[in-house]
């Protein structure tokens, strides 16, 4: 039977992220708060609907039947766009729909709170950021409304652009997201972090109905209703912003020439962004795509990769390289660290923040104080050389 030598996998993925010149992109979901300490999707479903009252509870559960919470709020949304007068849906009046709305949005956020996160994992994923010399930004993808990510960067003093310009009541720039990455109209700089949260945030708000703005703190008081995920309760386009723009934003980005994708912690539930991501990987031969799965690999993206030899999907005990899906085998020369319980360790965005923040060339002027954080985070000396990659040389045109 065929196996997988993780060592040779490691060696191919160091090597590509050493390629400066390359468009790197990352996509992180749900486990990648998670292994932060935060609730993962089903979890926070469940701690949403204890917080609220009986009467909410019981609307919640009515809407969560056959639907997740994010599509729940999207319903809900509907409900409130259709109805007039004392109309009711589900048992639901507009107000009642609008209400609840806000109860579900409060909850998330409260149990969103970053105060008792282990933010290490993060940091450490920043730290990666902050000591690569890509030729062109780092793109963040997200679809978790924690502020996980901005925190993390911002204990590192990376700079980055989120599609905000402002503190207080920042607005969002149409304008500056849709600049090409490398393209002279550009004006936000290259080494800004590039930040898009697909999803939406606990620290966004709508200041009118038709207009999202980002506050300096969570949107947990009455007066702010925090502006998670896209609704389409209504069609007009200003409404759609920056939902919409984000993701074109994102298709986009995909489409960008030999692009590397890292994508963790992500389930592949949304059918939208895994249209957008197949398409990408089906029509950019020459950009790849690095999968991590912490458990089983979703059905729906064993299928694509055993037809897509681009994308390559890792899991503790398995992965499909090159279209073909077989076992891990045992090599007794990786590296500290990339071997755990029986399973490769990448899986784990924990292991695989910091195998990314070990990987890079160790020449920039802050690398001091990184160094002595990684250290602190992972309570052993950061060796000198050895997870750092070689150049990987560059494709013929």
């Amino acid at each position: 039977m065929p196996e997988h030598d993780p060592l040779n996998f490691i060696t191919s993925l160091g090597a590509k992220l050493a390629t400066r010149s390359r468009h790197v992109c990352a996509f992180l979901g749900a486990g990648a708060s998670r292994a932060c300490g935060l609730p993962d999707v089903p979890e926070l479903q469940k701690r949403v609907l204890d917080k609220l009252n009986k009467a909410d509870q019981k609307a919640l559960a009515a809407q969560l039947s056959g639907r997740n919470l994010e599509q729940a709020l999207s319903r809900l949304r509907r409900i409130a766009a259709l109805l007039s007068d004392k109309q009711t849906i589900d048992g639901l009046t507009a107000t009642e729909a609008v209400n609840l709305d806000k109860s579900i949005c409060k909850a998330i956020v409260g149990e969103l709170d970053i105060a008792n996160a282990n933010l290490s994992p993060a940091v450490m994923f920043a730290a990666w950021i902050a000591r690569s010399k890509y030729h062109l930004p780092i793109e963040l993808f997200t679809i978790n409304y924690d502020l996980i990510l901005e925190s993390a960067l911002e204990t590192l003093g990376v700079p980055y652009f989120d599609g905000f310009i402002g503190v207080l009541k920042a607005r969002f720039q149409t304008e500056l997201v849709e600049a090409v990455p490398g393209r002279d109209r550009e004006v936000v700089p290259a080494y800004f972090v590039r930040l898009w949260k697909l999803h939406g945030s606990v620290n966004w708000t709508w200041e009118t109905e038709q207009h999202v703005i980002r506050l300096g703190t969570p949107a947990a008081s009455d007066d702010h209703v925090a502006a998670i995920y896209p609704s389409d309760a209504k069609y007009e386009e200003s409404r759609r912003v920056p939902f919409v723009m984000l993701q074109d934003r994102f298709r986009r980005s995909l489409h960008e020439n030999e692009t590397l994708t890292i994508i963790t912690g992500y389930s592949f539930g949304d059918d939208h962004l895994n249209e957008m991501i197949f398409d990408a990987a089906l029509r950019c031969e020459r950009s790849e795509f690095v999968v991590f799965c912490y458990s089983t690999i979703p059905e729906v993206l064993a299928k694509k990769a055993a037809l897509t030899p681009n994308i390559q999907v890792v899991t503790g005990k398995e992965a499909i390289l090159s279209g073909q899906r077989a076992c891990w085998s045992l090599n007794p020369n990786l590296p500290h660290g990339l071997w755990i319980d029986e399973q490769f360790a990448l899986r784990d965005f924990k292991c695989l923040a910091e195998y990314l923040a070990k990987s890079v060339r160790q020449d920039s002027p802050d690398n001091n104080k990184l160094s002595e954080l990684l250290a602190l985070l992972t309570k052993t000396p950061e060796p000198a050389t050895s997870l750092e990659p070689k150049e990987e040389p560059k494709p013929n045109a």
